[in-house]
């Protein structure tokens, strides 16, 4: 953390702290904003002066406490509209959504981890951890473990020593070496699947999607629950998800997408 706020200042340290705020997930008070953040109370303070000033945060004078603010909000709707792959993909997922019947997710990969940039949810919908804009691990999910298995190996090398290899359910890989077999295995089949590897009960097959000049730019997974369906029945789909990978891989040829990092 030290050698990341020497290196990017203080546009580096007022990121940090809209980080703090957004993992909140709600209205946080500066005492809770405090516990968390390396800086000084007066330091903290003026940051967050600063940035309520600029829209980023909001402040509620009633409960004295600070969110997200609407400025964050234009911002996100533009990244969402120019850097995510989702307004591509909505007319494919749409399809797919509608001829499975399950829950589907598309992802990109973000800084070691997966951002959910769009979500389609089931027939019958189940309660489970990801959700457009939330961000997972990368080494425990069908999409995460689709997107690493094809990067080039520098990106690669530097994607798993961003791992924290937390053993989630029985089935989580907890080491490099366990992951890295793993993505020469899905990189051979072209799909990947999780087997109850973040959250017990639920259970995804997921694919790669490539851009112009086989560059994986992001992953879309069929995900269910086992009391729904097996792995094997999630097979049965890979064809089709397959197909739409490949499709919105197409579409997305000509438009300009970050890099994956």
């Amino acid at each position: 953390m030290a050698q990341a706020e020497k290196k990017d200042g203080t546009v580096g340290k007022a990121l940090e702290i809209l980080d703090l705020v957004a993992s909140a997930e709600r209205p946080i008070r500066f005492s809770e904003l405090l516990v968390q953040s390396a800086h000084p109370k007066a330091t903290l303070y003026r940051f967050l002066q600063t940035l309520t000033n600029q829209g980023m945060l909001s402040y509620d004078d009633d409960r004295q406490t600070y969110s997200l603010g609407l400025r964050l909000v234009r911002l996100a709707h533009a990244a969402w509209g120019q850097s995510s792959l989702a307004p591509v993909a909505r007319p494919h997922l749409d399809s797919l959504a509608e001829e499975t019947g399950e829950t589907l997710h598309l992802a990109q990969f973000d800084n070691g981890q997966v951002l959910y940039v769009d979500k389609r949810n089931a027939a019958r919908p189940v309660e489970m951890f990801a959700a457009a804009g939330k961000v997972g691990p990368a080494y425990c999910t069908g999409v995460g473990k689709a997107i690493m298995a094809y990067m080039a190996d520098d990106k690669l090398e530097r994607a798993l020593s961003q791992q924290a290899y937390l053993q989630y359910t029985s089935t989580t890989l907890t080491s490099a070496k366990a992951l890295c077999d793993e993505l020469k295995t899905i990189r051979a089949e072209g799909f990947a699947y999780d087997r109850e590897e973040h959250e017990p009960g639920i259970i995804c097959i997921a694919a790669p999607i490539h851009s112009g000049g086989n560059r994986v730019i992001g992953a879309i997974s069929v995900t269910t629950t086992t009391q729904r369906r097996s792995l094997e029945d999630l097979d049965e789909l890979r064809p089709r998800l397959l197909k739409c990978a490949t499709e919105i891989g197409e579409d997305a040829a000509a438009w300009q997408f970050p890099v994956q990092s």
